[in-house]
């Protein structure tokens, strides 16, 4: 314990196997129908192109984009948490691809897979969409305000917290980043959209 508490790294990369394999062992659980998979599909490649657009891009990886989080959030919180989880994981390695910031491969699982997949949380809240927003957006943020704690904590300003940075930075564009999902969640017909799902998963089921 001695050795994990003197080696920030060693510690992050066991909370990061840990994660992962709980959420591996949700993800397992998904029924994965036609349907579902075609739902994924489509909101990875939404929050993909979503990011390409970016309102600000911070020197250190992180932006703003036009709500590249809200086709995971929607999908976690129309299909389950765990479905959450799996479109944020396969999106989290698109994101790699498209820009990447690397440091230190545990680095990579918090600010990549880890995050994303941590949008899937807003799949405990689908009755009360903009709670869920803000749960999946906070779980991305404690991904990212760690690997800045562990692994940017030399980027930090001489006198200033790597704790106190992390927050800072991450804050700076995540915050806004969740504004612009919450402005766009209000301006969607949530109320027409849930109702034509239910009503064909009940078409689904019946024989």
């Amino acid at each position: 314990m001695d050795v994990l508490l003197a080696n920030p790294a060693s510690l992050a990369l066991l909370a990061a196997a840990l994660a992962f394999a709980g959420v591996l062992l949700r993800i397992r659980r998904i029924p994965l129908t036609t349907r579902l998979m075609t739902h994924i599909g489509l909101a990875v490649a939404l929050a993909a192109v979503l990011h390409m657009v970016r309102l600000y891009q911070m020197p250190q990886g992180g932006s703003i984009t036009p709500g590249s989080m809200l086709p995971l959030l929607l999908v976690a919180m129309w299909h389950g948490p765990e479905a959450g989880f799996l479109a944020g994981f396969l999106f989290g390695f698109v994101n790699l691809m498209q820009g990447p910031y690397i440091l230190h491969p545990v680095q990579v699982l918090f600010d990549y897979p880890l995050p994303f997949m941590a949008l899937g949380l807003a799949g405990y809240f689908p009755a009360r969409p903009y709670l869920g927003a803000a749960v999946g957006v906070a779980g991305r943020f404690l991904c990212h305000y760690l690997s800045g704690v562990v692994f940017f904590a030399s980027y930090a300003p001489p006198g200033m917290s790597p704790y106190w940075y992390s927050f800072v930075f991450n804050a700076t564009y995540l915050v806004p980043e969740l504004a612009v999902c919450l402005v766009v969640l209000k301006m969607l017909p949530l109320a027409r959209i849930k109702p034509a799902r239910d009503a064909d998963s009940t078409r689904r089921k019946e024989p």
